[in-house]
Order: C-alpha cells, then structure tokens, then sequence
C-alpha cells in the first residue's frame, strides 16, 4: 500500500531533496508541492495526502507558512494527515512538539533519519481496531460450571484506553430467578473499601517513550527556552518539552514557582536566604534563585515550613 504525501516549502531547493529521500522509499506517492500557508492549505484539503513535510521557518516571510497552519487542519479534517516539520531551526522543532507533530527533521534532512520516522509511521498506521460486538464476545465466552458469571472481554492497543463489554452467562438462564430485595441488601451490607489517595505520577511523553515519575522525587524545575528540565532528588534530569508556565498552571502544593526560571518543591527547601535571595536543596549544593516579583511565595514557603512541628533556636 502506497501512502499519499505533500511537500509545504517555499525553497524549491529544499523540495527536491526532500522529494529526492522520499523517492527512495517504493510506499510512498508524492502528490505535490506548496510554497506558502494558503496553497499549502488548499493541497490539503483538496488530496488529504497521508503525510505533509512541512518547513515552518520560511525564508520568504510572506509565504507565511509556519505552526498556524496545522491549527488550521483541525477546522476542516476530521483526520488531520500526519505532520513531519522539516527545518533548520533546532527552537521552532521543539516547539511543534506541543502541537503533537508525528515527527520533524533538522536540516539537511538524513536519509538514516528520513527511514525511521517512516518505519515508525508504518508501524502506527499498521495497528487496527478491533471493534467489539456481541458476536464475538459471545464467540469467546467462558463458562464456568456451577457458577454464574461474567465474561470480560478487552481488546486493548497502543495509546488506547480499553474497552470493557460484560456478557452474562446465558447458559440456564432461564432458570435463574434474580430476588431484587435479597440482593439490595446483600448491596446494602457490601463492606466498603476506601482506597487510598495515589501519590501523583507525571508522564513526560516523547515519541512513544513514556516516562513516569512520581512527582514527591522531584526537587525543582528549571525552564529551558520552550522545555522545562525536571531535576529529581536522586541526581537526574530529565527534559520535558512543555514551557515552565505549563507546569506552574498544572502543579500546585507543595511546588512554588520563585522565579522566571524556577519552580521549586517546598520538600526539599533546606535554606532560604533573604539577603542573598537564594533558596538551598536538601543533600546537595545547588542554590536556586528567586526574584523580587516572587517574594509572596517565597514568604510562602517560609510560613509553610515554620507553621509545622518547628522550633526555631
């Protein structure tokens, strides 16, 4: 099976290299070419190609071909193709991250490069799903003699959430007689179990790889131009590639925000001092700044730390 792709650019150069990898590749079917937001839009819409390589840091700025135009998708598609960005701007490439691009290329674009993100595109698009339906969950069904029960049939893929279907057993069942009363109360008399609260795990995805942390291990966050550098209590640093206002947004107690550059956990404050405006990590020699626009949480942090089993010599 061939799939359909485009190329958005407006160096003519930069279209025939990319076109030149791609011809190596016997799947895949070049459609055409763009130079600019408006006619790449109406490529398109007018193909649906599988997948777009598209630039988005023009040399003609007029071309005005930049992240906008995969926003723009999402009005008319219901199945937006899939976006691989080819630039040479290391900055722009990490920040089409947060649009959930397939993929992108640093140029000069590499053959070795252009192969895996084919291979993983084959491999994604390669996963079916299998709908469920009643015929073959009754197709599957377990019988266990003697006992009433349900067949839980889950067919589970990549990324997706599992479906659950429940069939009764239907073997006999016209000769079971269900009292409601008896088991109301059999309801009302059910122990009740209390869950206990799960401590909060962070998953920092990239391209199928995902991370889990829990969020207790990490001492502080330090911003990265558009991604944040997570640092945890154990030495390592891992690189997520959302802004630190993002995590400032979604994390609350007990991680504080003291600076443009840094949002810390209050488990791990070991000093803070005012006069130097510098806040102390537990077990290491790291020193955080804060800023002036942050001194509320910076008192914060102190009344925090001081209104727990504290004594002061």
């Amino acid at each position: 099976m061939k799939h359909s792709y485009v190329i958005i650019d407006d160096d003519p150069d930069s279209v025939l290299k990319t076109k030149a990898i791609a011809d190596g590749f016997q799947n895949l079917k070049f459609i055409g070419s763009a130079d600019s937001y408006n006619s790449g839009l109406d490529l398109i819409l007018e193909y649906t190609p599988k997948i777009v390589f598209m630039e988005i840091d023009p040399s003609d700025q007029g071309s005005n071909l930049s992240l906008s135009l995969v926003n723009e998708l999402y009005r008319y598609l219901k199945e937006v193709p899939t976006i691989i960005i080819t630039t040479k701007s290391k900055e722009l490439a990490f920040e089409a991250i947060k649009y959930e691009i397939f993929d992108y290329f640093i140029k000069p674009i590499e053959f070795s490069t252009f192969r895996k993100a084919i291979f993983k595109f084959e491999k994604t698009n390669s996963k079916a799903i299998k709908p469920v339906t009643t015929d073959n969950v009754m197709d599957q069904q377990v019988n266990l003699e003697g006992i009433s029960a349900f067949t839980m049939i889950s067919d589970t893929i990549e990324d997706h959430e599992p479906d659950f279907v429940m069939i009764p057993q239907t073997e006999n069942a016209g000769e079971v007689e269900i009292d409601q009363k008896a088991a109301e109360e059999d309801e009302m008399h059910f122990p009740v179990v209390k869950r206990e609260e799960k401590p909060l795990i962070i998953c920092v995805k990239s391209y199928g790889d995902y991370r889990f942390i829990e969020a207790k291990d990490i001492c502080y966050l330090q911003a990265d131009n558009n991604s944040t550098d997570i640092h945890l209590y154990n030495g390592e640093m891992i690189t997520a590639f959302k802004t630190l206002k993002h995590f400032e947004g979604v994390l609350s107690s007990p991680f504080v925000r003291i600076h443009n550059s840094y949002i810390v956990n209050i488990d791990y404050v070991s000093r803070i001092h005012t006069g130097n405006s510098v806040c102390y990590i537990k077990n290491t020699t790291t020193k955080l700044p804060f800023s002036k626009s942050y001194k509320e949480n910076v008192d914060s942090i102190i009344n925090s730390i001081t209104n727990g089993n504290y004594l002061e010599i």
